[in-house]
């Protein structure tokens, strides 16, 4: 892989990526968790804040340390934190000398407002035409939706997955994090990555179109089919999923919640075995997946009833042993001295020069060959790499650089 307008091969030495600048504009999680992903794999993550106004994920979240956020260090992590006025035309010319010099472009704002800066895709593509310019948003480039704002918990409601979510004698709800942004994150990256190799192959770049209301939509399964076809809408079911049985969470003599997905027939009838209860698999009423669905209540009382007389540890023992699939439902308390994840390296430590040590979450995938790197926590002050990023990249002196700096525009 070649970065955009050089001749020299990278060396694949610090990850897969090594070797691929990305330029990312935008704020808040969806577009700066992909490039977090690109970061994590070896790529040069140059993350542009505005001078009077940065990234608002550096304030983000309701618990602080020592007076910082805790998101921010965790998805600003490997990236290169520099300082530009993108709504001043010489602001506008110096990012496109940073766009000469770079692979992938990420941008999350509203359609349109990279075209008022005159810096869209007809613009860059001249400059650099084996660009990739990601654009993520709420409902995408086109559409007439498309200047409406959108937040992930927006993209999350007009998906559907909200509908879904929660029990069916309540309204829908949420889950505890920002699953929107994240799926747009994901779907991003992935459409990153292919045009990537394109332009490995042709030289050619190209527009990466992610909304999150189609990302989150992407997740829904049949649903559609079902609807088209048959009429069917499905609606919020709790724990379960209509006619899987057994699956659901079961209470345990400890006062935690065990997990056990049971459904298929060789599954249940091992199940039964544990529970001391092997006629339940011979029983008719229970003998089959379609059976069990028609009696999922009645089914998940009986066993509700055993897996309460049994601690969490061993219930876990007793079901794996038996090669039935369970877990116990997990705090992040228990997700930090879990021995599976410490083992796989998703417990990592690392140096922060504000925090000191912090616990962060690891890199998925892992990759045999080429495995990903994080070399440092998201920089506390934004700017922190202007002198590297405009003197050693772009040639700039010290006193332009004191010029830019006096004149707001880095």
């Amino acid at each position: 892989m070649s970065r955009a307008g050089s001749d020299t091969p990278s060396v694949y030495n610090k990850g897969p990526l090594e070797g691929v600048r990305v330029l990312e504009l935008g704020s808040l999680l969806a577009g700066p968790f992909a490039c977090r992903l690109l970061g994590d794999f070896g790529a040069e993550v140059i993350k542009v804040e505005s001078p009077d106004a940065p990234d608002l994920m550096r304030e983000w979240g309701p618990h602080r340390f020592r007076g910082r956020t805790l998101v921010w260090p965790i998805q600003s992590r490997n990236k290169k934190c520099i300082t530009l006025n993108l709504r001043n035309t010489e602001g506008q010319e110096l990012f496109r000398r940073l766009v000469m010099k770079s692979d992938i472009l990420f941008e999350n704002f509203r359609p349109g407002t990279m075209e008022k800066w005159d810096l869209g895709w007809d613009n860059l593509s001249t400059v650099n035409p084996g660009l990739i310019m990601t654009r993520v948003s709420g409902f995408g480039q086109s559409g007439p939706y498309k200047d409406r704002t959108g937040f992930g918990s927006v993209g999350e409601a007009i998906g559907g997955i909200r509908y879904l979510t929660g029990f069916p004698d309540r309204p829908p709800v949420r889950t505890g994090v920002s699953l929107g942004d994240a799926l747009a994150a994901l779907f991003a990256t992935i459409g990153t990555l292919s045009a990537l190799d394109h332009r490995r192959r042709t030289g050619r770049g190209q527009v990466v179109d992610c909304a999150i209301t189609e990302a989150v939509f992407s997740l829904l399964e049949s649903m559609l089919p079902e609807y088209d076809l048959l009429g069917v809408i499905r609606e919020r079911v709790g724990a379960i999923l209509p006619k899987v049985a057994p699956s659901n969470i079961y209470p345990t003599a400890d006062g935690k919640m065990l997990l056990i997905a049971a459904n298929g027939d060789a599954i249940f009838r091992r199940l039964a075995q544990v529970m001391g209860r092997p006629e339940l698999a011979e029983d008719p009423r229970y003998a089959t997946h379609a059976a069990r669905g028609e009696r999922q209540t009645e089914l998940d009382d009986i066993i509700a009833a055993w897996t309460a007389q049994h601690r969490m540890e061993e219930l876990w023992t007793m079901l794996n042993d038996a090669a039935v699939p369970a877990g116990p439902i997990y705090s992040i308390a228990d997700i930090a001295h879990d021995p599976q994840f410490i083992a796989r390296g998703m417990i990592r430590t690392m140096r922060d020069p504000d925090l000191g040590d912090l616990k962060v979450p690891g890199i998925v995938p892992q990759l045999s060959e080429t495995p990903g790197v994080m070399k440092w926590t998201g920089p506390s002050r934004p700017g922190t790499h202007n002198r590297e990023v405009y003197g050693d990249l772009l040639g700039l002196g010290e006193q332009e650089l004191e010029r830019l700096a006096k004149a707001g525009i880095i």
